[in-house]
This record gives structure tokens, C-alpha cells and sequence, in this order.
């Protein structure tokens, strides 16, 4: 059995899918966000050592929460598709035993894992680093088609998405990148909820004590009231959208269903 590399946990989670939760933060990231607030978790080396059994044990410690709230078990990071042997282990057996898993991403790592995790995956929170190249690889030092092959394997996944984007002033806090944003949802029927996190500071004093600069020196947080504002707006487009598609495919289907229907008989 695969160990795993956990950089830290928290139970009783309640901002990473639904209901409460245990999230594990997985070790290492292809990525380096400049407004990561775990730069330590960056590095493949450090976390933890855990099995796919270890992991299994400590989610069976807070079944009673998961069965009262609808929540389970998130994966998060780093990105914990760097460790896509392990991460599959763990999956497996959470879902063997009945358990709803959750899979935090930004959508980079190795292909050859990829359809085989999201089978027993329930949920996706896929993270939109950025909508544009420049300001992907100015924020990440990544291109933004690293992601690509992730992304379209979604378009035939049979679990829920939720679309996570960071609003960073100076970078992604305008109105064409959330039209962009809006239009990557619409494009994903499983895509059920937009969030639209606000950039903090809460990670600078990990900056300070790994002796590294802060990335966004200068750059303010971003004002938690209007990305709130700005995701209420964004998830009732998405909802008028979506009950728009669905009246259309009903007219559709009745449409199709009429020309089948046949004179009564003399």
C-alpha cells in the first residue's frame, strides 16, 4: 500500500464541499501561487507519512458528523494529484465504505490517473488559478493549459463540481475575468456552485518564518463583502441560465415527441 504524504488536517471542515467534513492537505504542489497560504505545502518533501487504512480510520472517528450534515471527506493540498497513486488508494476505500469524498484541485498532474480518481470522486472543487494565460503564469509561473487535460475529463464526470476562483485585487478581481469565470460554468453542466474566495493575508507570517518574501507585497486583501456580492450575482446567473437549458430541452423532447404521435385510426 502507497503512503501518502499529509502536510496537516482539519476536522470538522466546513468551507471545502458539503456538510462538515475532514479535509487532508496533501504534500506538494506544481504550482506556486503567489497568494498561497501554505507555501510550506508547495514542497514534494516534509508531511506526514499515512496510509490509505490510516486515512480510512480517521474519517470512520467523525462518521456521526458526515451522516447529519451530508458531509465527508476532502482532498485538498498542495495538490493532491502529485500523489495520484495514493490519493486512489484513499478513495477507494473511503468510498467502500460508504463515505461522500471531495477532491480540492487546480487540475494538474499525471493523465494516466485521472479517470480512474474521478470515479470515486462524488465532488470536484476544481480551483480557477486564472481565466487569461498572462495572469495565469504570473500568479502560478505555470501556463494555464496545464489543466486542460483535467478539465475536459469533466464534461463526462457523473459527480457535482464546484468552480473555486480566488479574487486577488490588481488580478482577478474585474468584471471581464468573472465574465470569463461565468462562462467556463456554463460550459460544465455539472458545475452547481461558484465561489468566489476573497485573497487574505492570514499566510505571511508562514512567509516570514520559511525566511521568503511576500509575493503580493503591496497588493491589499480583497474586500470579503463584494466577492460575496459578486457570487451571489454570478450563482443567480447560473441558476437562470441552467433553468433556461432545461425548458429548452423539454420543448425539445416534446417537440420530438409529437412527431411520433399518430392519427387515430378511422
Amino acid at each position: 500500500m502507497k503512503l501518502g504524504k499529509v502536510h496537516s488536517v482539519e476536522t470538522l471542515g466546513l468551507a471545502d464541499g458539503p456538510g462538515i467534513r475532514t479535509v487532508f492537505f496533501l504534500q506538494g504542489c506544481p504550482l506556486q501561487c503567489k497568494y498561497c497560504h501554505n507555501p510550506d505545502s508547495q514542497s514534494g518533501c516534509g508531511g506526514n507519512a499515512m496510509s490509505a487504512k490510516d486515512i480510512l480510520a480517521f474519517a470512520k472517528r467523525y462518521r456521526p458528523y458526515y451522516q447529519k450534515t451530508g458531509g465527508g471527506v476532502t482532498f485538498s493540498g498542495g495538490e493532491p494529484l502529485m500523489q495520484s497513486k495514493f490519493l486512489l488508494e484513499a478513495l477507494t476505500l473511503l468510498k467502500q465504505e460508504g463515505f461522500h469524498t471531495a477532491l480540492d484541485t487546480c487540475g494538474f498532474g499525471p493523465e494516466s490517473w485521472m479517470d480512474s480518481i474521478l470515479e470515486v470522486t462524488d465532488c470536484v472543487l476544481m480551483d480557477i488559478k486564472a481565466t487569461e494565460e498572462s495572469t495565469h503564469l504570473e500568479l502560478t509561473a505555470k501556463p494555464m493549459n496545464g489543466r486542460d487535460a483535467f478539465w475536459k475529463r469533466l464534461s463526462n464526470y457523473q459527480g457535482t463540481v464546484w468552480l473555486r476562483h480566488v479574487l486577488v485585487p490588481e488580478f482577478t478581481d474585474h468584471q471581464e475575468n468573472l465574465e470569463k469565470l461565468f462562462h467556463l460554468a456554463s460550459q460544465l453542466p455539472s458545475v452547481e456552485k461558484l465561489q468566489l474566495l476573497p485573497y487574505h493575508k492570514k499566510g505571511i507570517e508562514k512567509y516570514k518564518m520559511m525566511g521568503l518574501r511576500d509575493p503580493l507585497a503591496g497588493i491589499p486583501e480583497m474586500d470579503p463583502k463584494q466577492a460575496a456580492l459578486w457570487e451571489s450575482t454570478l450563482m443567480q446567473r447560473l441558476k437562470a441560465f441552467r433553468e433556461k437549458e432545461r425548458l429548452l430541452l423539454c420543448q425539445k423532447s416534446q417537440n420530438a415527441d409529437a412527431k411520433y404521435v399518430k392519427e387515430p385510426l378511422a
